[in-house]
């Protein structure tokens, strides 16, 4: 039911049972947040969103009073102004100086609430946060000092990852967000996804750097410098600089990472299609084996952590292939230095990826060979864009470039699985199309692309049912197990702990927006239409890559290297 209110001396419509904030975003009227989140239920902590309501003695939060056909609100006046302003010295009052260092320096929404209550001076001071830096994390560097307790990585953490790895700990002035026990981050029960990351609105939680580590390795004569960037690189990378982003653009990509100082470029895509081919060839085995175990793919690192964590019981049908970036990282180290006549320890090899939990995976013991690791570094796109432009990449006088053979193509089958269900639909398109030479029913198929955190479809096998089921953030897991504890019975199962996918990993730009996103979906789907190579079993690069490389190289023949394993993890809570 809709009905009128007064806004500013303007009447407006609102909703019955909306919130002010609510009521005011839809009409255009824009008030700050910083404890706000969307889809969240409202908490009202940082009470930024305060408004005067005539006929309240005090001033109301907007994000989580509920409109009333009475009122009559003022959303900028002298009083409310004020408040905000006094709420923003106080967390400046004894916040760090050190904005030129910040990682969150261009992104930080606390200096941009001061820039717009025009702030131009300290004028409550107060006893500074002693600085406290977390750098226990592979993935995540915590700095306390930096907090300002808005509670959103809380939030996070419980209501979407479902890890809840941070809470608030102590009282009064001594209250701060970490772990469990206030220890650190290694201690913790945290999965490095990263959406704490994303979520907080200073420089409180960022990724941990290792620029300076490839920058020296990069000036290294001795080592041979290699890189390898995931599909959703290059978009990122676009977004960073400012450019407008094309399917051409990842050559553009090649050319400027062969001028930073890498002297091999190849595509992350080209494992991941090495990867759906695998697990296509897992499922068919078990559906001609009638195996009842269900298939979970692991090719999200900060999924497979959550599992042997907290439901160590599903690893043994965990698949056992590893990501796409292992895969590449491994052809790399035992491929290409075969090729090249080198030793793997001499070739230095640098993933590129949306996703944090990614350093994490890079550093796990079965991600390695004779001491020798997969992959020696993991860079996010911000991290990737800092080091172009440290370079003084000019990027509109730059001539496109191939990536290297012969991990120089994909299918657009491995974009689709960086999407929430593309890597599901990928697995279950190329088994049907290995057993039948044609591939399901598209319409079917697109019933993985909708929204929600559980989605599940049917598809006929010589007359068997294959249950696929895809949890879109870990939220999902709790439909999965009543399910099955209802006697549902799944054949594959797709988890991705980020909210639709590596679209929305942590590693991205923090001005990736949700229309960015939207249009860079719409483009994955459009290309899964209309490229030739749709599926990994089409690609003559690939089936070149296992018929000349793979089956002729005697330590990588039998496909052992593919593979890892999975054990139960025990933390401190």
């Amino acid at each position: 039911m809709l009905f009128t209110i007064q806004v500013n001396n303007k009447k407006i419509k609102a909703e019955k049972g909306e919130t002010i904030l609510s009521a005011l975003n839809r009409n255009g009227i824009k008030i700050p947040t910083l404890c706000r989140m969307k889809d969240f239920s409202p908490t009202g902590a940082c009470r930024m969103c305060v408004v005067e309501v005539e006929g309240r003695d005090r001033l109301v939060t907007a994000c989580s009073q509920p409109v009333e056909e009475w009122m009559k609100i003022k959303t900028h006046s002298p009083r409310v102004i004020t408040a905000r302003k006094t709420i923003v010295e106080l967390l400046l009052s004894n916040h760090p100086d050190d904005c030129l260092y910040c990682d969150k320096k261009l992104n930080c929404e606390l200096q941009r609430l001061a820039e717009e209550l025009n702030i131009r001076e300290r004028r409550i001071k107060a006893r500074k946060i002693k600085p406290r830096l977390d750098q226990s994390s592979p993935a995540i560097v915590r700095e306390l000092s930096k907090c300002i307790l808005c509670g959103r990585c809380v939030r996070v953490c419980e209501e979407v990852v479902t890890a809840n790895s941070l809470d608030f700990i102590r009282k009064g002035s001594l209250t701060h967000v970490g772990p469990a026990m206030d220890r650190d981050f290694n201690f913790s029960s945290c999965i490095h996804c990263g959406q704490c990351v994303m979520m907080c609105p200073t420089g409180a939680l960022h990724e941990k750097h290792n620029i300076a580590e490839v920058q020296d390795f990069l000036n290294n004569t001795e080592i041979v410098k290699v890189i390898q960037y995931s599909p959703l690189v290059a978009s990122g990378i676009a977004e960073e600089l400012g450019i407008r982003f094309n399917r051409d653009f990842d050559r553009i990509l090649n050319s400027m990472l062969r001028r930073i100082g890498f002297d091999k470029v190849f595509l992350t895509g080209t494992g991941t299609d090495i990867c759906i081919y695998e697990l296509a060839e897992q499922l068919g085995r078990n559906i001609e084996k009638g195996d009842v175990k269900p298939l979970y793919i692991s090719a999200c690192p900060a999924w497979v952590k959550f599992a042997e964590q907290f439901i160590p019981g599903i690893l043994t049908n965990l698949s056992t292939i590893k990501s796409p970036q292992q895969i590449t990282g491994v052809l790399i180290k035992t491929l290409i230095a075969d090729q090249a006549g080198i030793k793997p320890e001499k070739i230095f090899s640098v993933s590129a990826t949306p996703c944090m939990a990614m350093k994490f995976e890079a550093r796990r013991d079965g991600m390695m060979r004779k001491g020798i690791s997969d992959v020696d570094s993991v860079m996010t796109v911000r991290e990737l864009a800092r080091l172009i432009r440290l370079y003084g990449i000019d990027v509109s006088n730059i001539e496109p470039e191939p990536a290297d053979e012969p991990m120089a193509g994909r299918s657009s089958a491995a974009s689709l699985a960086e999407v929430s269900g593309g890597m599901a639909e990928a697995v279950i398109r190329t088994t049907h199309f290995l057993k039948y030479g044609i591939e399901p029913d598209k319409q079917l198929m697109k019933r993985l692309r909708t929204g929600g955190s559980f989605r599940e479809i049917t598809v006929m096998f010589e007359g068997k049912e294959v249950s696929v089921a895809v949890i879109d953030s870990l939220t999902g897991l709790a439909k999965l197990k009543a399910l099955v504890d209802a006697g549902k019975h799944y054949d594959l199962i797709e988890v991705m702990t980020c909210p639709g996918g590596c679209i929305n990993g942590a590693g991205l730009p923090f001005s990736f927006s949700g229309s960015d996103r939207k249009n860079r979906v719409k483009m994955i789907y459009q290309a899964d239409e209309v490229d030739a190579v749709n599926l990994p079993c089409k690609s003559p690069l690939l089936n070149n890559l296992y018929n000349k490389f793979i089956n002729e190289n005697k330590e990588i023949a039998d496909k052992k290297i593919f593979h890892t394993h999975f054990e139960k993890r025990n933390v401190l809570l």
